[in-house]
């Protein structure tokens, strides 16, 4: 199996999972914080789709993200709406606090739509990748990254979700 399929079936196999640990969730704990936690599911969901686009325009040498417009809106990190389904940017960018606003982020069921779908354009870039950029360094924060790590970093945010099932004293997913 080449790199890049590999790379492709392992953001796959994440949306599944992933979907594992939303189980017991609804719209209203969806959005609920807890004192020790920084964030929620919504707002999880929302910044790593918003990263999975960020990253597929860094691979693909897009200057600008292009991000869905039906699924996000570049705004003051006020404007999200769950009536009609869409994120704020600026809401669920890195470093910023997610508020428990029902009314400022997407349903639950919308959320996990948005982020399936960035899951989804992220493998088929991975698929696309030409050999030689697997290893490409990417700028990333305060450093370079190469891009199939970049890729397999994307996978890594399940354990926040995890920690507010435990917060929220949800069953655990493997019983």
């Amino acid at each position: 199996m080449k790199a890049q399929e590999l790379l492709a079936q392992q953001i796959l196999a994440n949306k599944v999972l992933l979907g594992r640990y939303l189980e017991g969730f609804n719209d209203v704990t969806a959005v609920r914080q807890t004192p020790d936690l920084p964030n929620h599911v919504c707002w999880c969901l929302g910044h790593c789709a918003l990263t999975m686009h960020r990253v597929c325009a860094l691979l693909t040498g897009d200057a600008t993200p292009a991000l869905p417009a039906t699924d996000f809106i570049p705004a003051d990190g006020h404007s999200g709406s769950r009536e009609k389904g869409y994120f704020d940017t600026e809401a669920i960018a890195f470093g910023s606090r997610p508020q428990e606003r029902h009314d400022k982020f997407p349903t639950l069921a919308r959320s996990r739509a948005i982020f399936d779908a960035a899951c989804d354009r992220l493998a088929e870039v991975a698929r696309s990748l030409p050999d030689a950029d697997i290893d490409r360094p990417l700028r990333w924060g305060g450093g370079e990254v190469p891009a199939w790590a970049l890729i397999t970093r994307m996978t890594f945010h399940t354990g926040q979700i995890a920690d507010l099932r435990r917060a929220l004293s949800f069953k655990s997913i493997f019983a």
